[in-house]
């Protein structure tokens, strides 16, 4: 194992879906018969059979010893990649990781250094497999003159794009605190324009008025 992130004995399933990628405009490998390999634990690698894979001015191919006849195509060397019909962004989306953003009523107050800088009735909370809850807020319950837009982004194949701010309390900033996806994919719509504070940086209250 080269790194703490590589997974000794990688798993491997077959991938029922049918999986293309595009340079350039060109088809560079259409597949309905490849295989998912969990290298690193968060997702799967997709590895193909040789055959899929165009071959004279193709991607460059990776093999498996494991896996004779299949090759993995990294995911920068292609443009456009689909399962199915529906474009993929960042890396291979996992099988077993589900997202649900629910709305809810609970009652979310979020401080720094002793500032509230969000209170809300009416949050959406995002469950994601293997990560924390992440309670989203709607813009009209954040004080958006403490916040300043910075250049950083950052993208999720199953959330897409986000936008980060930095929190400035009295003359302190603190760089990318919190987030939002204006424009998310598909199965995180319910979070689009909502404004969302990382846990670990901030003093998150669920439920105030009943805390002990």
């Amino acid at each position: 194992m080269s790194t703490n992130d590589e997974v000794d004995d990688p798993r491997v399933e077959d991938n029922p879906k049918w999986i293309r990628g595009y340079t350039a405009g060109r088809l560079v490998v259409d597949s309905k018969r490849s295989k998912l390999v969990w290298e690193v634990p968060w997702y799967p690698a997709w590895y193909f059979p040789d055959g899929d894979i165009v071959g004279d001015g193709g991607p460059a191919r990776i093999t498996h010893p494991d896996l004779p006849g299949f090759s993995h195509v990294e995911w920068n060397e292609v443009d456009r990649w689909f399962e199915e019909d529906i474009e993929v962004f960042i890396h291979p989306r996992s099988p077993y990781t589900r997202i649900d953003a629910l709305r809810s009523s609970r009652h979310v107050v979020v401080e720094m250094a002793g500032v509230v800088v969000a209170d809300t009735h009416q949050p959406t909370v995002l469950f994601e497999t293997g990560l924390p809850p992440r309670w989203y807020i709607p813009a009209v319950d954040v004080r958006l003159d403490l916040l300043t837009p910075t250049e950083t982004t950052t993208g999720c194949p199953y959330k897409g794009i986000a936008h980060y701010w930095a929190l400035t309390i009295d003359g302190i900033e603190h760089p990318d605190i919190a987030w939002s996806y204006p424009t998310p994919l598909p199965e995180s719509a319910a979070v689009a324009g909502l404004i969302c504070f990382y846990d670990e940086k901030v003093q998150l209250h669920i439920d105030p008025q009943h805390a002990s």
